[in-house]
């Protein structure tokens, strides 16, 4: 788990100089070969529906208006588009990878590019489709090939407007707008494709980012569910073997006391009789643990109890844990059902404070007649100010990418306290203070339903 604390510890571990250069040329190859989200049969059939959108423009400006224009250039240029198309097509796997899915929307940009450099340039409305390649990449593609492919249609944007056939107009010389005009348009052009390859690749890789920290959430919390799970079957199988086992230890005693010490099956009797006593020890073991005593991993108990199930080793031993009942609380203690949601997610809050407190983690409960609070407080160097406003956010953590840290702890948590109606809030109060409030409702509406 993961919190964002200020911390001056250097990590000498870390590859410097070459050698991380060497790390990042590896990765940026691996994301290259990663298969995009677009499957290959989606953009075959998106640049199909381009090759008949280019025929059928030029086959009316052609017929129907009678322009003159450089005819069989356009043409071309569209069978270029159309053959590219079909050995696409023929092509294997089915998902492109980022490498490969670059170079097609730089095909795609360019053949668009010299279509529209025929038929009159910027002046040309459909000039704005140079935005499509660019668009799509920003969606599907990484940040690195967007770029790559912003600059290749600004570079053509710069081209067209000084390199153009004349635009198809009823004279043969077409129109020609004035410079300051054509000026205007290009820089509209340009700055469309940065803002709008800016806006969709931030929002595409936000959405990317949370459906990927949603899945180690649900990840997370499947996991505890079958760690429940286990003690249930743990809890079925002590029950369930505990009369066979009390046979076999009544009739092993029986033959302890029948079968004389000087008997060759003396020793036989007397293994069977020592291993009977360790099945029944590790039964008993089996049957203290939590869920054994009604065989249902939610049980309902009190709110102090839950918490330090929750708790239970998840802080260093150096750590001092203190769970405190704040002596102001009005009515009974609330019982609360043991969920994975709950135990998994305060259980992270509370291991990540262990990390960084300097000597103690503090618990404190408190309860109203409406409301619930945890208080979950560590004397360690408290959250950075530069990202306390933004925390529960996926992959937000000073230690992201260092010893496997995801920056994804806090998320996971705040997610699974939200399942069953928690708030939570994140401050500095001489060290790191994270409070988590439920409606008392919420928590004795879920214990009535189990």
């Amino acid at each position: 788990m993961d919190q964002n604390h200020n911390s001056s510890t250097r990590d000498f571990s870390r590859p410097t100089g070459w050698f991380r250069v060497k790390r990042a040329l590896h990765q940026a190859r691996v994301a290259e070969a990663r298969p995009i989200g677009l499957s290959l049969s989606t953009l075959v059939m998106l640049r199909w529906i381009a090759v008949a959108g280019q025929l059928l423009t030029v086959i009316i400006v052609s017929i129907a208006f009678e322009f003159p224009f450089a005819l069989l250039p356009c043409l071309l240029a569209t069978t270029a588009l159309a053959i590219s198309n079909l050995v696409l097509m023929a092509s294997r796997p089915r998902r492109l990878s980022q490498r490969r899915a670059s170079l097609v929307l730089g095909f795609d940009l360019l053949q668009l590019a010299s279509l529209i450099g025929f038929t009159g340039g910027l002046q040309n409305p459909f000039a704005l489709l140079l935005l499509a390649p660019v668009t799509v990449s920003a969606t599907i593609l990484s940040r690195r090939a967007t770029l790559a492919l912003t600059a290749l249609a600004v570079g053509a944007a710069t081209v067209l407007s000084f390199v153009h056939l004349p635009l198809p107009w009823e004279t043969p010389l077409g129109v020609a707008l004035p410079f300051v005009y054509r000026l205007g348009i290009w820089t509209a052009i340009t700055m469309s494709l940065v803002f709008i390859a800016t806006f969709v690749w931030t929002a595409s890789e936000e959405s990317r980012r949370l459906t990927d920290a949603l899945s180690e959430s649900d990840d997370a919390l499947a996991r505890e569910r079958e760690l429940s799970a286990l003690g249930t079957l743990a809890a079925a199988a002590a029950h369930e073997l505990g009369s066979p086992l009390a046979t076999i230890a009544v009739v092993s005693q029986e033959l302890m006391r029948t079968v004389p010490p000087n008997s060759p099956l003396y020793e036989d009797v007397a293994l069977l009789k020592s291993q009977s006593d360790r099945c029944r020890d590790i039964l008993v073991g089996l049957s203290s643990r939590p869920g054994a005593a009604t065989g249902d991993p939610f049980e309902i108990l009190p709110l102090s109890n839950l918490v330090e199930i929750a708790s239970d080793e998840h802080v260093p031993d150096r750590i001092t844990l203190d769970v405190q009942i704040d002596e102001s609380c009005d009515g009974a203690e609330p019982l609360v059902p043991r969920t994975p949601e709950f135990l998994h997610g305060l259980g992270n809050f509370i291991s990540n404070a262990g990390q960084f407190a300097r000597s103690a983690v503090t618990v404190r409960l408190y309860w109203t007649k409406n409301d619930v609070w945890i208080s979950i407080h560590d004397d360690g160097p408290g959250f950075s100010n530069a990202v306390l406003q933004t925390l529960g956010e996926p992959y937000l953590s000073t230690r992201a990418g260092q010893n496997g840290h995801m920056g994804l702890g806090v998320f996971i948590a705040t997610t699974l306290l939200e399942r069953i109606g928690a708030e939570t809030v994140f401050r500095n109060r001489k060290g790191a203070e994270i409070l988590i409030r439920w409606p008392r409702r919420v928590l004795e509406v879920q214990g009535d339903a189990l």
